[in-house]
């Protein structure tokens, strides 16, 4: 297995069990595996199911794979292609309005998932998504992929600006289908690359990717890059990530979007960056010690509604 297939793994299987502990709170839930072709994949995401649902009696949590893997006892395997098939397989499980996650592996997929095929994941109350894609899905993958041609404009644009438009075009076709809250991260080994996009209807979920996402293993040459860096800077994963591409990001924010209060720049970057709501405090910090940006008012804790302008 290449490091980049085991951050891949571990990312998953981290997210796997913090939304399993929430959805078992419910009388059913889904867990569904698209692009299910690496039966490591599916042995290990099965494992993890298996033992949180040891102790979840009067629970149901189905877990169905579509694909060509084998799968172990207690798993609901759907064999073909994912496009055809997810929508069909989500049925047949009963996930209809109890809680669904699901993860799309397209990352060596000849295609990406169409957007219709997301979107069948938003049969589940509440719903959400991790999509991995090879690293030029957003330009290749055609109207099929945003469900229309709002890509097309950010296909235009050079280098990292054309990079983080197509992102921002997938994030915008992803609220279209339901799924407001979308980030995304480029995972880096040499000269391999995918792009990780986790899409939900829930803040809080979206803050525990971002916890799982800084919590991985660090496997020797894997490292981050956020889409929205001018720069497009490589982060080496840790819990307390190198802030400079937040730093970038939050001046061009508030150049471009003019003064913000603290709690919408924690909004923009656990959405639109990489980083943590959490991380943005810190950063400001700086910042502000700096000079390249201004507070107001001028002292005291800087809490939410603390104004934040350039400098």
């Amino acid at each position: 297995m290449t490091p980049l297939a085991a951050v891949k793994r571990e990312l998953l299987i981290r997210r796997l069990e913090s939304w399993a502990g929430g959805a078992l709170r419910a009388r059913r839930a889904t867990f569904a595996l698209g692009y299910a072709d690496d039966p490591a994949t599916v042995q290990a995401a099965a494992a993890a199911l298996a033992e949180l649902t040891e102790s979840a009696r009067g629970r149901q949590l189905t877990m169905l794979t579509v694909g060509h893997a084998p799968v172990p006892p207690g798993v609901l395997r759907v064999d073909g292609e994912t496009d055809e098939r997810l929508a069909v397989a989500l049925k047949a499980a009963g996930a209809a309005a109890a809680p669904v996650f699901g993860c799309l592996d397209a990352g060596a997929a000849a295609t990406p998932p169409a957007l219709d095929t997301v979107a069948a994941l938003r049969a589940g109350k509440p719903a959400e998504a991790l999509v991995f894609l090879a690293p030029d899905a957003l330009a290749a993958g055609g109207d099929r992929l945003y469900g229309d041609d709002r890509w097309r404009a950010a296909a235009s644009l050079p280098g990292a600006h054309g990079r983080a438009a197509l992102v921002e075009a997938y994030r915008s076709a992803l609220d279209a289908i339901g799924f407001p809250l979308a980030a995304a991260v480029e995972l880096v080994a040499g000269d391999e690359a995918q792009l990780a996009v986790f899409a939900t209807t829930s803040g809080k979920s979206l803050e525990a990717f971002k916890d799982a996402l800084w919590a991985v293993d660090e496997f020797a040459g894997v490292r981050y890059r956020d889409p929205g860096d001018p720069d497009g800077h490589l982060i080496d994963i840790s819990l307390n990530p190198h802030p400079g591409p937040l730093r970038r990001e939050l001046v061009a924010h508030l150049e471009q979007a003019g003064e913000r209060t603290v709690t919408q720049l924690r909004t923009f970057a656990l959405t639109d960056t990489v980083y943590r709501a959490a991380d943005v405090t810190r950063v400001l910090s700086t910042l502000v010690t700096s000079g390249a940006v201004r507070r107001d008012p001028e002292h005291g804790r800087l809490g939410g509604d603390v104004v934040i302008s350039v400098g």
